[in-house]
């Protein structure tokens, strides 16, 4: 049988503290949540509201298909910066008329939703994704452009945001902007760039430079509308496609686009026999302990996440430190890669290697469960060849051209987060646990190898080593690896696409393989030298 059997006790003391952990990490996620959801603050959403105008997740809302579900992205995106939680946009993937957009709403209320650094970053993401996967963008354009305090990272690195539109669409990606508001500047050029246009009477505002700075460049006198109005645009430059008397009216025009976009996946169907798995996803909670230093078993999570609870094993016995096989997710086929107990050996690196040349010959996207500590040291294992068989796993991931979506649920530290898919490998899609942790090495480890180094340092120059500067050294340097290894720090700064509650990570998958499989998925069987 594949059905997988749990050994998991939520009645045990362990289970009992590894939830509660979970809990209160997750009640701290949804206060930094909070502050994407507040935008600009109270004074300004009410003014917003009092000029008639919507919110962008309440556009957002009208805009997808009834009681379809939002996956949004990087919505801690600048967490930890100068600049306010969000990045000033909403992106994320939902359903319109059937079929799944890439979605990209400007908020009007963070300081008139011009372009920060951290907003440039993450639309960048979410156009990768839209190019990666095949998906239709549309644009909920309310920008005064960039943010002019800040120009000096948004204006060269902007342009790719205008490259970005013109490659989706020769890709035969349609790309479709619906003008809210003010669309100024560089801002002007996301309708001009795009296929499709919907302008709002008496709302939507695009020029190259408003009335103001015409008139200190030219001496020439105009006013909003007839310098870039909605109707100037829509009878006279051509901009606008479409004129809608009001926001929900541009919203039903935008609806109908992608109704008559005929657009179709050409990716696998998923199979019709969709089960849910046999244990209860509230259990999710208390697989994880708080001390990523205790292992657990990652087929616990992957009996909660596949559909029912079907996993063929690929090599039980071998490389156990690593479980591979292949299961069903909202019907979708996947091979699953997760660390069991933390360390890479060369069997664990071998038996990967493999399991990815099979997904791509069996035109599979791979699912990347993180808990690893990198790949394992020490002589013995360097002569065994730990530097080739970890090359070869690395090579493996880097060369494969299914989809990859990566889960860290622990730790994911050195070189075993380059081997199960981080970022910097380009995985489709790559999402945290409130429980993760990432960076070159956990903090005690890195501290002590700092400690090391000095004392043998202070030794060759036949000094006395100061014992408390470098205790003080350790506590300091432990404090910034945790502070820089946790998952809102790391979303932040946009290396995941989000930290998500454990018990969506069925739903948050399935989303991911729905959207993947707008395009086409096939393997590859070129691979680079393998070092045997």
């Amino acid at each position: 049988m594949s059905i997988l059997q749990t050994t998991l006790d939520p009645a045990s003391a362990e289970y009992a503290a590894a939830a509660s952990a979970m809990t209160a990490e997750l009640a701290a996620l949804e206060t930094e949540h909070a502050k994407a959801l507040a935008g600009g603050g109270e004074k300004y959403v009410r003014r917003h509201h009092e000029r008639g105008k919507l919110l962008p997740r309440e556009r957002i809302e009208l805009l997808l298909d009834p009681d379809s579900p939002f996956l949004e992205l990087s919505p801690l995106a600048a967490w930890g910066t100068e600049f306010p939680v969000g990045g000033s946009t909403v992106t994320g993937i939902g359903v319109v008329e059937g079929v799944e957009c890439l979605i990209v709403a400007n908020d009007p209320t963070v300081r008139g939703g011009t372009s920060n650094p951290w907003t440039l970053r993450k639309g960048f993401r979410a156009n990768d994704i839209a190019m990666q996967n095949r998906l239709p963008v549309i644009s909920l354009v309310e920008s005064g452009g960039a943010d002019l305090p800040t120009q000096k990272e948004v204006f060269i690195p902007g342009g790719r945001m205008f490259r970005d539109l013109t490659q989706l669409s020769a890709a035969g990606i349609p790309t479709i902007a619906l003008v809210f508001g003010n669309s100024t500047a560089g801002g002007a050029y996301i309708p001009g760039m795009s296929d499709h246009v919907v302008m709002i009477e008496k709302r939507s505002k695009v020029f190259l430079a408003g009335p103001p700075l015409v008139k200190m460049a030219t001496g020439e006198e105009s006013d909003d509308e007839s310098l870039g109005g909605a109707e100037m645009h829509a009878r006279t430059s051509g901009l606008a496609d479409y004129y809608a008397v009001d926001e929900p009216d541009a919203i039903r025009i935008g609806r109908g686009i992608v109704r008559r976009l005929n657009w179709r996946k050409q990716g696998p169907e998923p199979h019709p026999d969709v089960r849910e798995p046999r244990y209860d996803p509230e259990e999710l909670l208390g697989i994880v302990p708080a001390d990523l230093k205790v292992p657990f078993d990652p087929r616990e999570v992957i009996a909660r996440i596949v559909d029912d609870s079907d996993f063929d094993e690929f090599k039980p016995l071998y490389g156990s430190s690593l479980v591979t096989g292949w299961a069903r997710l909202h019907g979708y086929p996947v091979g699953i890669l997760a660390n069991a107990r933390g360390v890479l050996f060369s069997e664990e690196s071998q038996k990967a290697t493999q399991f990815i040349q099979l997904a791509n010959r069996a035109n599979t996207p791979l699912l990347f469960l993180h808990n690893t500590t990198g790949y394992m040291v020490g002589r013995e294992y360097e002569e065994r060849g730990m530097i080739k068989h970890g090359s070869m796993m690395i090579n493996a991931v880097s060369n494969s051209t299914v989809p990859h979506i990566s889960i860290l649920l622990g730790a994911s530290y050195g070189a075993g987060h380059y081997g199960m898919c981080g970022r910097a490998f380009d995985p489709r899609f790559l999402f945290a646990w409130p429980s993760a942790k990432s960076a070159v090495m956990g903090g005690a480890q890195l501290a002590g190898v700092i400690s090391i180094v000095g004392r043998a340092a202070a030794q060759a120059r036949g000094q006395a080593f100061d014992e408390a500067a470098d205790e003080a050294m350790r506590a300091a340097i432990e404090n910034q690896i945790e502070a820089e290894s946790l998952p809102m720090f790391l979303s932040g700064r946009l290396y995941d696409d989000g930290v998500i509650d454990p018990r969506d990570t069925r739903t948050v998958v399935g989303m991911c393989l729905s959207a993947i499989a707008n395009a086409p998925i096939e393997g590859t069987d070129s691979f680079g030298v393998f070092r045997m």
